[in-house]
């Protein structure tokens, strides 16, 4: 058996990553949040590579077409808890008119693979399958049972996804108490020469809300003092100029306590306003954690009218609402405050929000993977702003991490790069990735 505490591939999993990453890109995978997506071609794509490696995946569908993915591993240890390995298929849409590249061409150009999906997450994706099939090759056990998992149904509501996983086949994930997805482990950049790697132990909560407003109904020549669109535009306004109350989780007062060591700051963080005065001087890195040091609500969609010289009877707009770890009851009391008598709020969507312990055993040993291919890189830790499968997950007592390992050089905006305009992955990064994940999976 091969060495089972040193990370080692062969140059065949550095091939096949980039491959494997071309070739998902290039299966239209595209999830308008209409259930029109179909992840089958890609499932079936990711199954036949677990096959090769002797693994027997199971296919598993909610609605037809919206296909998911899900093989074990055994490890050696029989006493060791085992871990979830996952990864969606789904991808959100792209305007080939916008791209430097058709979006779905998979175009190997430069050294670099182009196409949608290239960073969330058809490069994890391939990660996978390329460290499990050099295993296969190399007779590779990992210590701890690890389940591997390719969802559907991320990209919208993952009711066809890790919803339906968890909620009807929690048999498949027996034994796992923790995961790791995508959303962690890339190179940040900070424009004075430092390599941050922010490693997620933690996501806000997904609040959407509907907002309804409703008043009298009239001709729009007429005084109307319950005309709902305005009742509803005040809502919205109180929403959007609302200051949330700064809070810190144990995970963020992690990552703001690390920062301010890597750039020699003595902060206060007991003092809200110490806070913010210390988010001003980490200067690019500030962007790590600002969104995460307080819960948010943005106004995305307003629906109202048929006509305009009729005022309607209803209005209704929609919120992306996030709250975070022990927040959500400040979230619920404020929106009732903000919304006043004359509007009714609802979830129009929600997920809980998760945190990670970050002196875990198993954080320690992602540390200590990007540190070993990365020594010139800071690890710190981070919580989402946004959210992932690792919420429905979650309901099955999953712990998840976001680790899905990058190398980015100088230039390159990982988090632009999410859903954005020439979606993109250097071929460097994707080996650094296969060899830190070799690493971590080997002995977490």
């Amino acid at each position: 058996m091969a060495d089972s505490t040193r990370g080692r591939v062969d140059e065949e999993a550095l091939d096949e990553v980039v491959r494997f990453t071309s070739d998902l890109i290039r299966i239209d995978t595209t999830n308008r949040g209409g259930g029109d997506c179909q992840e089958r071609p890609a499932a079936e794509y990711a199954a036949e590579q677990l096959a090769g490696a002797g693994l027997q995946p199971t296919l598993l569908e909610r609605t037809k077409g919206r296909t998911n993915v899900v093989a074990r591993i055994e490890g050696t240890d029989p006493s060791a808890d085992a871990l979830l390995v996952h990864g969606h298929l789904d991808v959100v849409p792209a305007q080939a008119e916008d791209w430097s590249v058709h979006p779905f061409s998979g175009e190997i150009r430069d050294g670099v693979v182009w196409g949608r999906g290239a960073v969330d997450m058809k490069n994890m994706d391939a990660m996978i399958l390329a460290v499990v099939r050099a295993w296969a090759r190399l007779g590779v056990r990992p210590r701890r049972d690890l389940v591997i998992a390719f969802t559907a149904d991320e990209e919208a509501s993952a009711e066809d996804g890790s919803g339906f996983l968890a909620d009807e086949h929690a048999g498949l994930f027996e034994g796992c108490t923790e995961g790791i997805s995508e959303s962690g482990a890339f190179t940040f950049h900070d424009g004075s020469g430092r390599q941050i790697y922010p490693i997620a132990a933690g996501e806000r909560g997904t609040g959407w809300l509907k907002l309804t407003a409703r008043g009298r109904a009239g001709h729009g020549s007429k005084v109307n003092r319950a005309n709902a669109v305005t009742r509803l535009a005040e809502a919205i306004a109180r929403i959007g100029a609302h200051e949330w109350s700064v809070r810190l989780t144990p995970t963020v007062r992690a990552a703001l306590t690390e920062l301010a060591a890597l750039y020699g700051i003595d902060p206060d963080l007991d003092d809200p306003d110490g806070v913010d005065v210390l988010l001003g001087k980490l200067g690019p890195a500030a962007a790590l954690v600002e969104p995460t040091v307080r819960n948010s609500a943005n106004p995305t969609m307003l629906e109202a009218g048929y006509k305009v010289n009729v005022i309607p009877g209803e209005a209704v707009a929609y919120v992306d609402g996030r709250y975070l770890p022990g927040g959500e009851d400040e979230f619920r009391t404020t929106l009732d405050r903000l919304t006043g008598p004359d509007v009714d709020w609802e979830f129009h969507h929600r997920e809980a929000a998760l945190q990670s312990p970050v002196e875990s055993a198993t954080f320690a040993r992602m540390r200590a993977a990007v540190e070993e291919f990365a020594p010139e890189g800071h690890v710190v830790p981070f919580c989402m702003s946004g959210g992932t499968d690792a919420k429905q997950f979650s309901r099955l007592g999953i712990t998840g991490y976001g680790f899905s390992p990058l190398k980015l050089p100088e230039g390159y905006d990982y988090g632009a790069l999410f859903h954005g305009v020439d979606e993109r992955v250097p071929v460097e990064a994707l080996h650094f990735g296969v060899h830190v994940l070799d690493r971590f999976l080997r002995t977490a």
